[in-house]
């Protein structure tokens, strides 16, 4: 018993703390009159609300493939996504949703920013995103022989304007670079520092192994990435590079150019060409009025529950309402701690939904330990059997239940998944709930004598 009074005086602690946590944050709004106070702790991790809830604008971006083999198309969509993610977020568009859809032969890709109103320079930032290429076999064009020009090492950056470079595409392009960063070699020189993907590293360890002593340039829109500077665009290989690391160095690499250079590495270039072909906005008043909405049917559903859980099992109802508001507010912290979780309408119907499966599983237990007594067991006998023999049912309906959500979540897209994920994770807190805590709180209060 006195394990059982210790874990209770725990799980409070912590359902207070986790209560404090997930409060708005400070001099927030809910239901447009209860202002919350500052507690610290709901400062920290403040929740992250969907479009559908803050208001904002879905961007629907259609995906050039042209020229790109088929069996690369998942691929290059998979990059252009986790780019564009890069890119919103570097120009301070925070949680962004992207996402990828497929209609037929066309790829779509769509962007949500929940809770941004001023974004057409973040549109024209998206929309203007270069394909960055590396291109070998480079040959020089157009080049004033009267005067001689020495391209690699010109200091005459207006005469250069009159040279073209023919190049050869090769298989790596900007999909292939995960991370570029500014750096200094033994001689305090910039360089710049990058790093490819597992499928990069192997197209870089045989492109520069028949490179070496050559020129790799590297293009952006089919321009040198720094059109007056070729030795910048196109970094001579000195040897064969293995493990996917390599560094860009020479004299024209300054403190500009390699900065200039890691960020349209790190966010500048797309692995396919995008148009903008459709723009919705969502107003925040109407997001306002919807998330009230849904707020308020939470507080009255579970306050429902606990009403006729009372009036039915009475002390045994009074119990399970408790669990029931401990379940609610640990569910909502872990929902809280989730990296980039973002509640949206329909995440927040999934959570509603869990509530009531949470319930069921307390009904169901003691509807068992009902039908022990009436057998005559003894109340010690009948609370022990009630949780075992119940305990089979509660597990088969949840599993069902988790399956299901799992495949909503990976066969589905957009507000589905969020249902299916809110579902999945409060039915699994539904069952830690059902047989940890109401079991505790039950040998605690009620079978302590």
């Amino acid at each position: 018993m006195r394990k059982n009074i210790l874990f209770l005086f725990l799980i409070l602690i912590v359902t207070v703390l986790a209560a404090l946590f997930v409060l708005p944050e400070p001099n927030a709004s809910i239901l447009g009159k209860i202002n919350v106070p500052n507690f610290r702790l709901n400062n920290y991790l403040p929740w992250r609300l969907g479009l559908d809830l803050v208001g904002g604008t879905a961007l629907v971006y259609e995906i050039n493939l042209e020229g790109i083999d088929y069996n690369e198309h998942q691929d290059v969509v998979d990059s252009l996504r986790d780019v564009i993610e890069n890119r919103i977020n570097i120009y301070g568009v925070t949680e962004p949703r992207i996402f990828t859809v497929r209609k037929e032969e066309h790829h779509h890709l769509i962007i949500e920013l929940a809770g941004v109103r001023d974004f057409d320079e973040a549109i024209q930032q998206i929309g203007e995103t270069p394909v960055l290429e590396f291109r070998d076999n480079c040959q020089i064009l157009n080049v004033d022989a009267e005067n001689n020009i020495d391209v690699e090492n010109n200091e005459n950056q207006e005469e250069l304007e009159t040279v073209t470079i023919v190049c050869q595409k090769t298989a790596l392009s900007g999909r292939h670079i995960s991370r570029a960063t500014v750096d200094r070699d033994q001689l305090n020189r910039f360089v710049v520092s990058f790093e490819l993907t597992n499928e990069g590293s192997e197209i870089f360890e045989e492109l520069t192994a028949n490179n070496i002593d050559k020129p790799l340039c590297i293009f952006i829109d089919n321009d040198l990435v720094f059109p007056n500077d070729f030795s910048a665009s196109c970094p001579l290989v000195q040897e064969k590079i293995t493990g996917g690391r390599a560094q860009i160095s020479g004299g024209g690499i300054t403190s500009t150019v390699a900065s200039e250079m890691v960020s349209r590495f790190n966010a500048g270039a797309l692995s396919a060409p995008i148009r903008l072909i459709t723009q919705r906005n969502i107003s925040a008043s109407a997001a306002a009025e919807w998330f009230d909405k849904m707020i308020f049917a939470g507080i009255i559903g579970v306050l429902l529950i606990a009403v006729f859980l009372t009036l039915y099992y009475r002390s045994f109802g009074v119990i399970a309402s408790l669990a029931l508001i401990i379940y609610v507010i640990l569910t909502l912290a872990v929902f809280k701690l989730i990296p980039n979780f973002v509640m949206s309408l329909a995440g927040l119907a999934g959570f509603i939904l869990s509530i009531g499966m949470a319930t069921d599983a307390s009904v169901l237990i003691f509807e068992r330990i009902k039908e022990e007594i009436k057998n005559g067991a003894s109340k010690l006998e009948a609370f022990e059997n009630g949780f075992s023999r119940a305990w089979s049912s509660i597990r088969d309906s949840n599993i069902s239940t988790i399956l299901t959500a799992i495949i909503l979540y990976y066969l589905t897209s957009s507000f589905v998944r969020g249902f299916a994920l809110t579902l999945m994770i409060g039915v699994i807190v539904s069952m830690f709930s059902a047989i940890i805590i109401t079991k505790n709180i039950l040998k605690v209060f009620i079978f302590k004598k």
